[in-house]
């Protein structure tokens, strides 16, 4: 368009600055290629300082490096999102990864073999794209949460950071996965707390912490859509227990119902028929890949990219990293980012 400024260009493109995009990073910089890491955070790290208080990952600190730098934490130690967060913004400072902090990418088009990114008012050009925000980008909420009544407060796990974040009064906890059960138990101290949704079972930490989980994690997903049908698993009954037990739920005096099904007359419906009288629910209902502004057939109907371990299937030199099962069974954990980002970078050039 005629007046408008010529579009930078570089070899690679990663969106997304946390710890996919640190870790693509880090196998560019030492392949010795010019690249830019475009992130909408202000501060590299904020994906981990914005999310509850109390989370505390269930890995060890051990399994959660990315090339090059262990966390500074004894290997045993589980970090707390803080703790990630300072990692990870440190991680970028070490290293020297060109992270531009506070820019958000609104559009792209494959173009004439040519990725064309538009983002924070500027063009870039690129020969390749590493997509690395993540499946956990956008919150999902069922749509009749908007025929509540206005009176109770509801608002997603993503947006929940503490229990001053509600109003006095009962509370209702949909889904009963991993953030399910943390914000029950934040929450049970100081409300009445209903836990809603089927149980997911529970990994018991001893299995967490061994060395078979650690060899499970370089163990390749085979082909043939396992990847798919495994992450659609997880997303239907919801991430299993770690920390808590069913016996902590109930010695916090949290009561367990059913999946919640509906409004009636503004307040909770749940699948037995009850209606709750509530002030306050909290949405554990899971997050999905936020990708729309890729180019049309990078993403599938689903809203999931269209890929083979992380190699797009549709569009030429694109590839994804911190999807969960995209290449092994620690993709989209943290010590899986590594083994993925080498791969995709690998093979993308």
């Amino acid at each position: 368009m005629p007046g408008r400024n010529p579009a930078e260009r570089v070899d690679t493109v990663v969106v997304g600055g946390g710890a996919a995009g640190l870790a693509v990073g880090w196998q560019l910089r030492r392949r010795g290629r010019a690249f830019v890491i475009l992130d909408s955070a202000a501060r590299v790290g904020d994906s981990w300082r914005e999310r509850y208080d109390c989370l505390r990952l269930f890995t060890p600190a051990a399994f959660c490096g990315l090339p090059g730098l262990s966390v500074p934490l004894p290997a045993s130690a589980h970090p707390d999102k803080d703790e990630i967060a300072d990692y990870l913004e440190e991680y970028a400072k070490r290293f020297e990864l060109p992270v531009r902090s506070g820019v958000a990418v609104t559009a792209h088009r494959w173009e004439n073999g040519v990725h064309r990114i538009e983002a924070g008012g500027t063009r870039i050009e690129a020969a390749r794209l590493i997509v690395a925000t993540g499946a956990c980008s956008r919150p999902v909420i069922p749509g009749f949460a908007a025929q509540l009544d206005p009176a109770i407060r509801h608002l997603h796990s993503a947006r929940y950071r503490r229990p001053a974040d509600l109003r006095p009064g009962p509370v209702l906890v949909v889904g009963a996965g991993t953030a399910g059960a943390d914000i029950a138990l934040d929450l049970a101290s100081g409300h009445e707390v209903w836990l809603s949704g089927r149980p997911t079972g529970r990994v018991p930490l001893a299995v967490v912490r061994s060395a078979a989980v650690r060899r499970l994690y370089g163990v390749r997903v085979p082909p043939g859509g396992l990847g798919s049908v495994l992450t659609g698993r997880l997303l239907r009954r919801g991430s299993p227990l770690r920390w808590q037990t069913e016996a902590d739920l109930t010695a916090a005096g949290i009561r367990r119902v059913p999946r919640t099904a509906g409004v009636r007359h503004g307040r909770p419906l749940l699948a037995d028929g009850r209606v709750l009288d509530v002030a306050n629910v909290v949405w554990c209902t899971g997050l999905r890949p936020d990708l729309g502004w890729l180019t049309p057939g990078a993403v599938g109907p689903d809203g999931r990219p269209a890929h083979r371990h992380g190699i797009s299937t549709t569009v030429p030199s694109l590839g994804f990293v911190g999807m969960p099962f995209q290449h092994t069974f620690a993709s989209g954990f943290l010590g899986g980012m590594s083994d993925d980002a080498e791969h995709v970078v690998r093979r993308l050039s």
